[in-house]
Order: structure tokens, then C-alpha cells, then sequence
């Protein structure tokens, strides 16, 4: 891991994070072309300027364990990630998702019985709650693609039981790994290219919409499919160079609706390609949130997933 890779991994919590504290103060609203987007705090769940969401908060869950050197993607490691998150719906989070609220409600003792619960919910199960957290899998697997996505789906499937999701954090996980090591975003087309046959025609076309379209073609971004589209509209309808990650994260909250999240998504792979060093510093400085850490902690925490996986990387080789 040179400079520029540590500094890519350091990025990927820090920018969800901003990309979600940005976003909180405008959430389920439509900000006009003369709004200011900043940290202003406020939203559905109240938080103070800098603040992060239960999309950071999940996130940090997820890092947490995969920083103690455990393999996310099943076994002790997976449980430990489900008493995470059970852990943290215990500590009467401001605002949480509807299917993953019915999930946690029931406090799963396993990984197991998790998926289970998520499995037996029935209706509509692919909202945006898995994609929202899934940026920190990527940096436990820099040295294993397929565990990779192995792992995302794993950990999508804790609570969100829908193909559609699965393949989201897949694909997205997939991009910011690629992102990291790569410092581009074909991630997220290469994902396509060895997907599975549905898989890729269900989703070229969209990516392709998203890239030339507007957020009014994806409006429903609760929806995990129409989530990964705003982010990556967001991302690719941004002219690249210094301030891409930013600019990209204001406009990801301009369009409107589930404004943290979309651009918490968008953040986890922005931060991924520009690193923590394009992070603006007066963001860094403000951010705070469950459970009790600021913006250096992530990238504290993002820098010990790394350790571990660097170690696994130089005696396995890194593996496309």
C-alpha cells in the first residue's frame, strides 16, 4: 500500500460520513439551484451540523469488526457484525429505516437468525439500507476480489432481503475496492462485465440512463436501484479534477429526496477514488456521531482494516 492507496482507503468512511452529514439537513426535500448545501444539521432525526445518520453509524458497525482482523463475509466475523448492529439499534438511534428497524426490533442472536428474520419480512425489501453501509467491506477484502462481493452480499443480506440490493452492494463494494487500489472508477462496469448474464442487462442500461439523465428519471431513491443511480448521476454528471469529490456530494444532495443517503453512497466511492486529502477540512473537523467518534476516528479506524488486509495481501498476492 503506497501513499496514494493509504490515502484512498483513509477516504472511504470520511466522505460517506460527509457525504451523509451533508445530506441530513435536507433530507425528504427538493433543494432549489439557489439553496446552500452544508453541514446544517436539522433533518428527520434532528442532528447537530456535522452530525452523521444511521447510514455512517451502520457503516462504522461494519468497520469496527472488519478492524479487529475478522473475516466479515460469514462465521464469528458476520455474527459479530449482527451484534453490531443490534448494538447499535440499542442505543435509540434518531432515525433508522423501516426494514431494518423490523429486522433489529426482533435483536437476532446470529448472523443466522438475522437473515432469517430479514428473509420472512414480507412485501417491498429493497430499500436502500444495505447499499447505504456497504463502502467499509471493500477495504477488509483489497486482496480478494470474490471475497469482495462475497462478503457484501453477506452483509446485505442481514437485512435486506432482494436480489436487487444484493447486487447493488456487489456492485458497488466491488467499485470502491477497484477504486482504492485502482484510483478510477471502472468498478462499477467491471462488476458488469463478469456479472451474470441478468445481472448485466438489468443494470447497463440504467447505469447508462444515470450517466445521461436526470433524477427525474430515478426518483424513487429510497429504492436501493434508483439510490445507486442518483449517486452515480451524481458522480459521473460532475466534471472531474480538484473538487470533484465535493461538488459531487452538493450535487448528489441537490437532487432531492434521500438526500443523506444517496450521498453517502456516492461518498463511500468518491472517497475511495480521491482519498481523504479531498475531504474538505472544515467538513473533516465537524464530523461526529455514533458511537462517540469524529472524523479522524474513521479514518483511524479505515487505516486498521487496511493494516490487516495489507498483511494478507503481501502473503496471498492481490487478486483481480
Amino acid at each position: 500500500m503506497n501513499d496514494e492507496r493509504l490515502d484512498r482507503a483513509a477516504g472511504v468512511l470520511l466522505a460517506t460520513a460527509a457525504g451523509d452529514a451533508l445530506g441530513a439537513g435536507y433530507e425528504f426535500t427538493m433543494p432549489t439551484a439557489d439553496t446552500v448545501i452544508d453541514m446544517i444539521g436539522g433533518g428527520l432525526g434532528g442532528f447537530a451540523p456535522g452530525e452523521w445518520t444511521d447510514d455512517t453509524a451502520m457503516a462504522v458497525a461494519i468497520a469496527e469488526v472488519a478492524a479487529t482482523g475478522a473475516d466479515i463475509s460469514g462465521g464469528p466475523g458476520l455474527d459479530a457484525v449482527a451484534a453490531q448492529f443490534v448494538r447499535w439499534y440499542d442505543s435509540d438511534p434518531a432515525d433508522i429505516g423501516n426494514q431494518t428497524s423490523a429486522v433489529l426490533s426482533a435483536r437476532p442472536a446470529s448472523a443466522t437468525e438475522m437473515q432469517r428474520v430479514a428473509a420472512a419480512i414480507p412485501g417491498r425489501t429493497g430499500g436502500n439500507g444495505s447499499l447505504m453501509r456497504t463502502a467499509p467491506v471493500a477495504l477488509a477484502y483489497l486482496h480478494d476480489a470474490a471475497g469482495c462481493v462475497q462478503a457484501a452480499r453477506a452483509i446485505g443480506l442481514l437485512t435486506h432481503h432482494d436480489e436487487r440490493a444484493v447486487e447493488a452492494c456487489e456492485m458497488w463494494t466491488f467499485a470502491i475496492r477497484h477504486a482504492v487500489l485502482h484510483g478510477t472508477f471502472d468498478g462499477v462496469r467491471a462488476y458488469l462485465a463478469e456479472a451474470a448474464p441478468d445481472t448485466f442487462a438489468y443494470w447497463t442500461p440504467l447505469l447508462d440512463l444515470a450517466e445521461t439523465g436526470a433524477p427525474s428519471d430515478f426518483p424513487n431513491n429510497g429504492w436501493v436501484v434508483d439510490a445507486l443511480l442518483t449517486a452515480w448521476w451524481a458522480i459521473t454528471g460532475t466534471p472531474e479534477g480538484p473538487g470533484h469529490l465535493p461538488a459531487a456530494l452538493e450535487r448528489a444532495v441537490r437532487a432531492g429526496r434521500d438526500t443523506d443517503t444517496t450521498a453517502a453512497i456516492a461518498g463511500g466511492l468518491l472517497g475511495a477514488r480521491w482519498g481523504a486529502s479531498a475531504v474538505p477540512e472544515r467538513w473533516r473537523g465537524m464530523l461526529h456521531g455514533w458511537p462517540g467518534h469524529r472524523g479522524d476516528d474513521l479514518v483511524r479506524i479505515g487505516l486498521e482494516i487496511v493494516s490487516h488486509t495489507a498483511v494478507t495481501t503481501a502473503q496471498n498476492g492481490e487478486q483481480e
